[in-house]
Formats: C-alpha cells, structure tokens, sequence
C-alpha cells in the first residue's frame, strides 16, 4: 500500500507532518538537540535498525531540518547537524513534551524544561508575538489564509456558522 503524501495539501498541519510526521523522525531531532550528530549515536540511543534510521536522516536532510557534513574522509562518514529550520522545532518538541508529561505520565515527569538560571521547572504556552496574548479560545482561532482553497475556505467557513 503507498502511502499518501501531504506536501502538497495547502493545510500547514499537513505539510509538517510530511517532513517530521512519523515519530522515528521526531525521536532523532529529539536527540539532535541533546547533541547526538552521528550515526552510531542515533542507532545506540534509539535502537532503530541501520536500513530505517538512514530513511530517516535521509528525509530530515531531503526536508531541510537537518545537514548533513562529512567529518572523515576515509571511510567517508558523517555527521547530522540542526539546520535553522531544525532549530525552529524545539518549541514544538517542548510542546509536546510537557503534554507528554501532563498526560501521559502519572508516575510524574521523566524529563522537564527548566529555566538554566533558576532550575525553575518551566511550563511552554504558545502566546500571540503581536499582541502578547496566551493563545486560547475562543479569544484565537484558526481561520483560511490568503493562499486557502476554495476547499479549506468552505470547511472553515461550515465549522464557524455551526
């Protein structure tokens, strides 16, 4: 069965879980900003099979959130390095790591975010860079953008006459 392709669809939810969408993927940016950079790295901390973990760091590179920079000539080998746009993750991989924790961990929180000044354990909320509001409904919403479908604009539109 091929798998279908989100790439194309105009909806940026889509379109990111095209290039970081399935978890290996978001695992190994996990471990790129804890420093790991190379092969041997990723595979001891993950445990993913050589064949899958190369698919992978070959899609982060083809998608821009890694780079990939030759650190021995012979034998030839490699190192994955956080592009900009794998650096713009990280506020993503804290979202969800303190959802994880909120949800997912009643035995209490494995890894935290903390503040490196204070140690003070920190909590990610999205807030709005204009207006310095915490995104919440019903004050914020998603709504079509200039380059919407007339499709995404007829959903939007049936979802805020309900």
């Amino acid at each position: 069965m091929q798998r279908t392709s989100f790439g194309e669809m105009d909806c940026p939810i889509a379109r990111s879980l095209e290039r970081v969408g399935e978890w290996w993927s978001i695992l190994i940016l996990r471990d790129a900003f804890q420093g790991l950079t190379r092969f041997d790295q990723f595979q001891e901390s993950l445990g993913i099979a050589p064949n899958m973990l190369a698919r992978r760091l070959k899609g982060l590179v083809e998608s821009g959130l890694l780079a990939r920079a030759r650190y021995q000539e012979r034998p030839a080998r490699f190192e994955y390095v956080l592009t900009e746009l794998g650096r713009d993750f990280r506020p993503v991989l804290w979202t969800l790591l303190s959802w994880g924790n909120r949800h997912f961990a009643p035995e209490g929180a494995a890894v935290q975010i903390i503040d490196a000044a204070t140690g003070e354990v920190a909590e990610p909320m999205l807030v709005d860079r204009n207006s310095g509001k915490t995104l919440t409904t019903p004050q914020f919403r998603a709504a079509p953008g200039p380059a919407a479908s007339e499709r995404t604009r007829a959903r939007y539109q049936r979802r805020a006459l309900s």
